[in-house]
């Protein structure tokens, strides 16, 4: 077996084998980042997140992330090709969040695009989309090099390209600010520039995860130890704390950014070619699909831009690969992202249950608890009908309450209004070994916008003119 075609040829029952069978190298990755590189926490997982609602924290993102450097004169040519955004005034100094879609109009997945410089262009996160440009550039036949590096688990250089930070927080700016050599430039949402920092070059991005003035910082992978040293040393009178992976993976509750949707590949023969260039043991191979909702059709876990809030972002002023299809979805009904926050009387139910004779419904861990990758969770309504699938939940020390992100039928989608979540796996759960047998529960939730922090929807309203056009 080479290809992922291969697999789904000889797989009876993909959703079955996703469901039960594979462990998310996503993961798998995390585990391994936790013993060797990142801990799980510096301090404790609550002060980190209280840190970026309160004072600054510093996330170290540089081994988890996948890169793909493109150069080349029709390096723009292929970015058009395949992103749903636009790209004009796309020039040296700006970024955007790069989407990508198959032919039938669904989601492959997101990442991080920098342009560094004429036809000179870096792809961050997003290990499907990653794939499919260097996938497109080869059969198109595109005028373009490419250089991959992969995250530290699974890279055989055994270290990267580049190293990455995230500063945020309510004084990550005046952190950043006195840190420059000089005087720090002003950077507009989505832009970069390179400024000097304990010596060092460095790349910043102007980009926030918390909803204040945070920056993105990376360099050349040696550099690291002097520019987070630099960091740290004078982000303490501030109250800098460093972030653990624990709080770092819990930040998208808060955020609303829905991470890693199932890339929508494995079925129609418009992919095939695609299936058979990836291979059995990658990424797309192992996705590992969790919670109430199942199905034994893969398009029933594919998403549309609407799902995921993308659709303010798409345009059609270039001919990408999706476009015919996502024209024609634009006059029929969509689901739309929400924040649900979980009641705290059936939270606590759930967390008492693990206490005494049972039943013991699945247990949630803290602050992260979706234990597929993605979790798919049913929403229904006060009539019992399907309404949406409820994704990332987990628990946010700031506000004190259970939130998760779900995809919502646009009509069901009223703020304060309430649905009703599944948690737990049907027939006392699946063959995933991290999963418990359990019992399923009902627990209310209402609904609230998203991102849920104030400070991320009032940062979002004010830019998000800007990252349309960017």
């Amino acid at each position: 077996m080479k290809s992922l075609q291969d697999l789904v040829e000889i797989t009876p029952n993909l959703s079955s084998h996703f469901y039960n069978d594979t462990i998310a190298p996503h993961f798998r990755a995390r585990t391994s980042l936790t013993s060797a590189f990142i801990p799980a926490e510096f301090t404790n997982w609550r002060d980190e997140q209280r840190a970026w609602r309160e004072t600054a924290i510093l996330f170290d993102q540089s081994h988890h992330m996948p890169e793909l450097f493109l150069k080349g004169k029709d390096a723009l040519r292929l970015l058009e090709r395949v992103g749903i955004n636009s790209f004009k005034n796309f020039v040296p100094g700006k970024a955007k969040q790069l989407v990508v879609c198959t032919p039938d109009g669904y989601i492959i997945g997101d990442c991080i695009l920098y342009c560094l410089g004429e036809d000179n262009f870096e792809l961050v996160s997003g290990m499907a989309v990653l794939n499919w440009v260097q996938y497109q550039a080869e059969v198109g036949r595109y005028d373009v090099s490419i250089e991959r590096d992969d995250p530290t688990p699974f890279n055989p250089k055994g270290a990267r390209i580049n190293y990455r930070f995230q500063l945020d927080g309510p004084l990550a700016g005046r952190i950043f600010s006195e840190l420059v050599e000089g005087e720090a430039p002003k950077i507009p949402f989505f832009n970069t520039a390179r400024v000097r920092i304990a010596g060092h070059e460095v790349l910043v991005l102007r980009h926030g995860m918390a909803g204040h003035h945070g920056v993105e910082l990376s360099g050349p992978y040696e550099e690291l130890a002097a520019v987070r040293s630099a960091i740290v040393a004078h982000g303490a009178q501030y109250g800098l704390v460093q972030g653990g992976t624990r709080s770092y993976f819990s930040t998208i509750f808060e955020s609303g950014w829905m991470a890693y949707p199932v890339p929508a590949i494995y079925t129609g023969e418009a992919l095939r070619g695609f299936r058979e260039w990836l291979p059995a043991n990658g990424w797309e191979a192992q996705i590992q699909l969790g919670g109430s909702f199942y199905s034994d059709r893969m398009e029933d876990y594919y998403v549309t831009p609407w799902d995921l809030g993308y659709d303010r972002i798409m345009k059609f002023d270039h001919d990408f690969i999706g476009r015919e299809a996502l024209e024609e979805m634009s006059h029929q009904p969509h689901r739309t992202k929400v924040t649900l926050v979980w009641n705290q009387d059936d939270v606590v139910n759930v967390l008492a249950s693990q206490f005494g004779d049972g039943p013991r419904y699945k247990a949630l861990e803290l602050p992260v608890s979706f234990y597929g990758f993605p979790q798919f969770d049913e929403v229904r309504n006060g009539a019992g009908r399907l309404v949406g699938l409820s994704c990332h939940c987990g628990y946010s020390n700031n506000y004190g309450v259970m939130l998760s992100l779900a995809m919502v039928d646009a009509s069901s989608a009223e703020i304060g209004s309430e649905v009703v979540l599944t948690w737990g796996e049907p027939s006392g759960g699946s063959r995933k070994p991290h999963v418990e047998r359990h019992e399923q529960v009902r627990i209310r939730a209402t609904i609230a916008p998203v991102p849920y922090a104030a400070s991320v929807r009032e940062l979002k309203s004010a830019t998000i003119g800007v990252a349309a056009r960017a």
